[in-house]
């Protein structure tokens, strides 16, 4: 049986960044997905019942969630889901997680801008030009990959977590860490 959801809602928290004791990043964040019906006797859209999750992204996934995910913000969500309960003071709580694989704005709402990562992600994530996706690196040379690496240098460097990134053609662009934009970019 397979417990992978999707989920659409809004974000109900700000980001929650930390890192694993074996140093992996994650984030997570609260997402409220609530049910919404026509009432024919109101002649009026009414909300219904709020389901609450707890999103958590790891890795990659949890960098450009920090960066790109605001709180109220309408998202998609795309992960497992995991159900947990624990008793406190004589009482049983519950509360739904998913392990998302992906997180993205939902467009029905508004736009959005894409910035794709400088290196190779797709890799640990199972898409790729390997896997059918041509919008991926090539594996060849100049992409980043080990082959291109002098020796000595650092095969777990990680440019998004320096705040590079590549435009759409092709292009390195620096993050400002104080105001989140990308400089040199055009607005």
């Amino acid at each position: 049986m397979s417990d992978n959801i999707t989920v659409r809602g809004f974000v109900a928290t700000e980001i929650r960044s930390s890192t694993t004791p074996g140093g992996v990043p994650t984030a997570s964040f609260r997402l409220g997905s609530a049910e919404r019906r026509y009432d024919r006797a109101a002649n009026a859209w009414v909300d219904g019942n709020i389901n609450w999750f707890t999103v958590q992204g790891y890795r990659q996934l949890a960098g450009n969630m920090g960066c790109s995910i605001k709180k109220g913000q309408r998202v998609v969500v795309v992960g497992k889901l995991k159900m947990r309960s624990w008793e406190k003071d004589g009482r049983i709580y519950h509360d739904a997680e998913i392990d998302a694989d992906a997180v993205g704005h939902d467009l029905k709402w508004g736009t959005a801008n894409f910035i794709r990562n400088s290196g190779n992600p797709q890799a640990a994530d199972g898409y790729g030009p390997a896997n059918g996706d041509r919008s991926g690196s090539s594996g060849g040379v100049g992409d980043g990959s080990d082959e291109d690496r002098e020796e000595g240098d650092e095969a777990d460097e990680d440019p998004a977590a320096a705040g590079i990134f590549l435009d759409d053609a092709g292009d390195e662009l620096q993050l400002d860490p104080e105001t989140g934009e990308l400089t040199g970019a055009a607005a």
